[in-house]
């Protein structure tokens, strides 16, 4: 092989290329990438609305010695706490032993809601020999990519008496599926003529949850009374009891291996929980000097509004809450923080090139992508991160070895999207947006690389360190 020239030395010292983490991994680190992915698709599996996710994450919280914190409860330094709000998010916080004013909050904000078809108040109703329940889609969604596929049932409802029962139907094997009808080609071609926001309208996603006439005669819509019984007899609900109920249809694919090689995950809920994963098991897998906080937070797809999402003064004062227990500022707290926004990008696909400007795009494999932005178009509703912010990022990455990339959510001018990240930014909290490149966002079923969810725990350990 002929040595390299001068200028090709020169070049390779002074220019920029993105890395594949696969192929600079060593032997053992990928076989820590393939069994780190085997956790976090049992997460998915068992978590696929904010309230199963909370559940699932506060109980690997519990098994690594994590306990349950309250307002005004004492806090000293090694404690290992988390704060359940509302059932619906969770912070995962580790106590350090660094002066907090001058330290700061080590902070992880990642949401577990996901885009979803929610069930409406007065929802069921038959007709045409079907029992059906009426819909209102959670999130930005494509409608068409949620017709024939098989769905779901999770959700709680509190019933007349004030009690509350879980429901989740569809994904034991044994447990019957939901369906969202759509029209045989032979018929479409007037819909085939629609554009694709309106080939399904979203008064047409409703959900087939029967078919069997209930046995008597004198009963006008026999098929909703079967239903009514079953869902009396196995939940003690009544049809006013949807009234008061949180229900979701949601994919009942499990999360499974993409690819002869196994290099790629395809599941609902990447995004977020596949930020949401690591970040949790980075608080309570390392010990820090810093104080640490996992947040996993709810309604983030819909603009982080209400008590739950990250707009809700609970996760403000809770932070409050931990200076005041060690006697320190709060403002000078907020003020010497730092906060890692944990959310997913749009991966670069080959088969849709035209939206993505390459250079700027994140690549499949190449480790968890920073966006100094996310808005749209013209930075709109952005948290634009200082150039002195991504240049500590940076210098925590490289002495930790951490394999990452620069992302954008394509060309400028085509879209955009919005994270968490602005919301913590208004708090005074220097914060930059890093996440998983996803296939398919927002999509019932995405597709992810072993390599970036790896690569994103990695970055989340270095901000602990």
């Amino acid at each position: 092989m002929a040595e390299k020239s001068k200028g090709q030395k020169k070049f390779e010292k002074l220019s920029y290329e993105k890395k594949n983490y696969f192929e600079v991994a060593s032997k053992e680190e990928r076989e820590k990438m393939f069994a780190f992915a085997e956790g976090y698709k049992k997460f998915l599996d068992n978590g696929k609305t904010e309230r199963e996710a909370c559940d699932a994450a506060v109980a690997i919280a519990k098994e690594h010695g994590f306990s349950e914190y309250k307002f005004g409860d004492p806090l000293k330094a090694g404690d290992k706490k988390y704060f359940i709000n509302r059932g619906k998010s969770v912070v995962v916080f580790r106590v350090g032993s660094k002066n907090l004013e001058e330290d700061g909050l080590r902070i992880l904000a990642s949401h577990i809601d996901c885009p979803r078809v929610d069930i409406k108040q007065v929802p069921l109703y038959e007709e045409g020999g079907m029992c059906f329940l009426k819909t209102h889609y959670y999130g930005g969604i494509k409608k068409y990519q949620w017709t024939a596929i098989p769905l779901a049932l999770h959700g709680a409802v509190i019933l007349k008496d004030g009690s509350k029962v879980e429901i989740r139907v569809g994904e034991d094997e044994n447990d019957p599926v939901f369906y969202i009808n759509d029209l045989l080609p032979h018929l479409a071609a007037e819909q085939m003529q629609q554009n694709a926001a309106k080939v399904i309208e979203g008064e047409q996603l409703n959900v087939l949850v029967g078919g069997l006439p209930y046995d008597d005669e004198d009963v006008k819509e026999k098929i909703k009374l079967t239903v009514l019984s079953i869902l009396h007899e196995k939940y003690g609900m009544c049809e006013e009891d949807f009234l008061s109920a949180e229900l979701s249809a949601v994919p009942a694919f499990k999360a499974r291996d993409v690819g002869f090689d196994r290099a790629l995950i395809g599941a609902y809920g990447h995004d977020d929980r596949v930020c949401s994963y690591p970040a949790l098991m980075s608080v309570v897998e390392n010990e820090s000097e810093h104080t640490v906080l996992c947040m996993l937070v709810d309604k983030e797809e819909i603009g982080s509004e209400g008590t739950t999402g990250l707009q809700c003064e609970v996760y403000e004062d809770l932070m409050e809450e931990i200076s005041l227990a060690f006697g320190a500022n709060f403002r000078r707290v907020k003020a010497a923080s730092k906060c890692l926004s944990a959310d997913v990008t749009a991966a670069y696909d080959p088969n849709f090139a035209n939206v993505f400007e390459k250079k700027n795009a994140a690549m499949l494999s190449c480790g968890a992508g920073i966006c100094k932005f996310t808005g749209a178009r013209g930075k709109s509703g952005s948290n634009d991160a200082s150039a002195e912010f991504l240049g500590e990022v940076r210098q925590m990455f490289e002495k930790e070895g951490v394999v990452w990339q620069t992302a954008e959510l394509g060309k400028v001018d085509i879209g955009g999207g919005g994270t968490v990240a602005k919301f913590v930014a208004n708090m005074n909290i220097d914060t930059v947006d890093i996440g998983v490149p996803v296939i398919s966002m927002h999509a019932p079923y995405e597709v992810i690389s072993k390599a970036d969810l790896y690569s994103n725990y990695r970055a989340f350990v270095a901000l602990m360190k």
